[in-house]
């Protein structure tokens, strides 16, 4: 038995901030932001629109995708880092939205990696029993950017992706699944404030210490090199070679972090599914709507090897080898 999926769906808020718009409000340019990113523009949540809202959208359009009701639902895993609310989880409040009345729900907070754990939980789900789990990646990562930062409002954005993992007894399925991280490097990326090590305060405020800050360089090492360690540890337990491929999915953070993975493993760029031009980086959200995005393209099809591959704060890094 194995868990395979169903059907996927994806939602980006209406408002598009080009980086025409980022030249107004901080000191940069859209060539710098191209040359060093690869981000045209990102899609920004309205006042009001919360991670719930684009979750529940893009939830829907994965039930629709899969033939199914909400009702259907055993359980719904919403990974994300910028939930509603501290308390309580985002995906109960998608579960009440959806109207899936029989499905447990809860969050689960790995970062940009968050969509590949929180698959890697449905799979063991599913292959324990289960009959249908919706896992959403879904971000509002507007609103823990700092817009005065040059070096880091420029790369996120906000949306949802979601795929609905059910049970197969064919050859189809998600064929493992690889978890990695090392705390010793959570200072890499991170928001220092906010939480329980340093709570609200009129301090945290005033040192925008409630806002993502990173350390760019050092990530940028990390990622590279932790990307190609995961993928190839993904094939060789499975017995598969690059060549096998027909996509690559890879966490959408910078296209000069994932063209220097594709030349160490040897991927051209038609086996590699790349639209961060469009979204930038939407964390957890970025390997659903992709996959949404290559499925709605015809770029993957019943029987297509799909790789995932994401890195994030934690650090945490992650894959998953898919047969369509």
């Amino acid at each position: 038995m194995k868990a395979c999926i169903a059907g996927t769906g994806s939602y980006a808020p209406a408002r598009v901030l080009t980086n025409a718009d980022l030249e107004r409000m901080v000191a940069t340019s859209d060539e710098w932001i191209r040359e060093r990113t690869g981000i045209r523009e990102r899609r920004i949540a309205a006042i009001g629109e919360a991670c719930s809202d684009l979750a529940v959208q893009a939830g829907k359009r994965a039930l629709t995708a899969a033939g199914l009701a909400a009702t259907d639902l055993d359980m719904i895993l919403v990974a994300t880092c910028t939930g509603d609310y501290p308390l309580p989880a985002t995906a109960c409040l998608v579960q009440h939205q959806l109207g899936a009345t029989k499905a447990a729900a809860c969050d689960l907070s790995a970062a940009c990696c968050g969509f590949v754990y929180a698959l890697s939980v449905a799979d063991a789900y599913v292959k324990n029993g289960m009959r249908h789990v919706l896992v959403i990646g879904s971000e509002v990562m507007s609103a823990i950017t700092d817009w005065t930062d040059r070096n880091t409002c420029v790369l996120f954005g906000d949306g949802a992706g979601a795929v609905v993992v059910r049970a197969s007894d064919g050859e189809r399925g998600i064929l493992s699944t690889h978890l990695r991280s090392d705390g010793a490097l959570c200072e890499l990326i991170m928001v220092p404030g906010g939480g329980s090590r340093t709570p609200p305060s009129e301090k945290v405020l005033a040192e925008r210490l409630q806002y993502i800050k990173m350390k760019g360089n050092e990530t940028f090492k990390v990622a590279v090199r932790t990307l190609e360690e995961i993928a190839r540890a993904t094939l060789s337990a499975n017995g598969l070679r690059v060549e096998d491929l027909d996509l690559y999915v890879p966490h959408q953070a910078n296209v000069r972090i994932l063209k220097a993975v594709m030349e160490r493993l040897g991927l051209p760029i038609e086996k590699v599914l790349l639209n961060l031009d469009r979204y930038g980086n939407t964390s957890a959200a970025s390997i659903p709507i992709a996959l949404d995005e290559a499925v709605r393209e015809g770029r993957i099809k019943d029987g297509s090897l799909v790789m995932l591959g994401a890195f994030g704060a934690g650090l945490t890094w992650a894959s998953a080898v898919i047969r369509w």
